[in-house]
């Protein structure tokens, strides 16, 4: 009886035995399959034909990788924030933008759930005395009262309470929270640290749920989670900035130490984004979420950028699940090893 090597394995094989007679003995679909005889390919067609002899090299080889993917992402939890829950995980504001009409187009595109308002007189109305208002969709979205422009915490406690009536008469759930703001100077629109603090213990002490923008200090951070706020937002860098996140280190730092025990607590990256790839960086990070404006309403064309910021969400998040590979100094083939071809001699 002959005996054949088959993918450098000996076999015996009876005799006569063709190429066909082998891959109909291993159960193997000729289809799906490449013959390599003695290192020369035998055609499908030839497969019958060919009679297999002793001390023959067989290669047997096939495609490994590939499938067909499941069009579906793995399921995530929601955000949670406060009392609330959300699906996206992009919050949008309603600033900068060159019309209303735009704005609304733009907050469709992103897939966002919530928008930032700010309460001022110049923000409630447009230049055709067309109210803000008139263009959101107040059964989808979920209204985010903001202090912007307030520097003292005085000045954002009184917005605040503003808000709440607003909304309260509106019916929108965005009465019971509010965006705290509490700005240092008008130069670099950073926070002041011990007014921002001062105005989140008076505001919970109100029963306002308080998302707070802060710096990317780990300490203030802390303090102001421990001070009662439903979410901390540090900044990535300064406002309408562009210069995406500037501190990686520290905001890396801000959610160990608020997620310790507490692990579903929402970090939320406000001010700086510049781009779709500055939103996946903090989502890969591990932040729950990202608040931006600037940088779609004034992206040269903010429709087509909104879609960018929305699927940048998305993916970083998903990125950040799945687990990123750790950093090698050396090349790791990704291919599979096992079952190679004989090299020739």
């Amino acid at each position: 009886m002959p005996t054949i090597t088959v993918n450098g394995e000996p076999r015996p094989v009876p005799d006569p035995c063709s190429v066909a007679d082998l891959l109909r003995a291993l159960g193997k679909d000729p289809a799906k399959l490449a013959v390599e005889v003695n290192r020369d390919v035998v055609p499908r067609a030839a497969h019958a034909g060919h009679a297999l002899r002793d001390g023959d090299a067989v290669e047997i080889v096939t495609l490994v990788g590939g499938g067909e993917p499941d069009l579906s992402p793995p399921a995530d939890k929601p955000l949670k924030v406060g009392s609330f829950t959300f699906s996206s995980r992009l919050f949008t504001g309603t600033g900068k933008y060159t019309s209303h009409d735009l704005m609304r187009r733009c907050m469709l595109a992103s897939g966002c759930e919530v928008t930032t308002v700010a309460v001022r007189r110049e923000r409630l109305v447009d230049a055709q005395g067309r109210s803000l208002l008139d263009f959101l969709d107040l059964g989808k979205l979920t209204i985010l009262p903001n202090t912007a422009g307030c520097f003292s915490a005085e000045d954002a406690v009184r917005h605040a309470r503003l808000a709440r009536e607003l909304l309260g008469n509106l019916g929108n759930p965005g009465a019971n929270w509010v965006k705290l703001e509490c700005l240092g100077d008008k130069k670099t629109l950073l926070p002041d640290p011990i007014d921002t603090l001062k105005a989140t213990e008076q505001l919970v002490g109100e029963g306002f749920q308080v998302l707070v923008y802060t710096t990317d200090d780990p300490i203030l951070a802390r303090r102001l989670k421990a001070a009662g706020a439903v979410s901390v937002m540090p900044a990535g860098s300064p406002i309408g900035s562009g210069q995406g996140i500037q501190n990686p280190t520290n905001i890396r730092i801000i959610l160990e130490y608020l997620k310790d025990g507490d692990p579903d607590y929402p970090v939320i990256v406000d001010a700086g984004v510049g781009t779709a790839s500055d939103v996946a960086v903090a989502m890969e990070l591990g932040c729950d979420g990202v608040l931006l404006n600037t940088a779609i309403a004034s992206a040269a064309d903010p429709e087509r950028m909104a879609w960018a910021m929305r699927w940048a969400c998305e993916a970083g998040r998903l990125a950040y699940l799945g687990g990123r590979i750790p950093r090698k100094l050396y090349a790791n083939a990704s291919s599979p090893v096992d079952g190679m071809i004989q090299p020739g001699k």
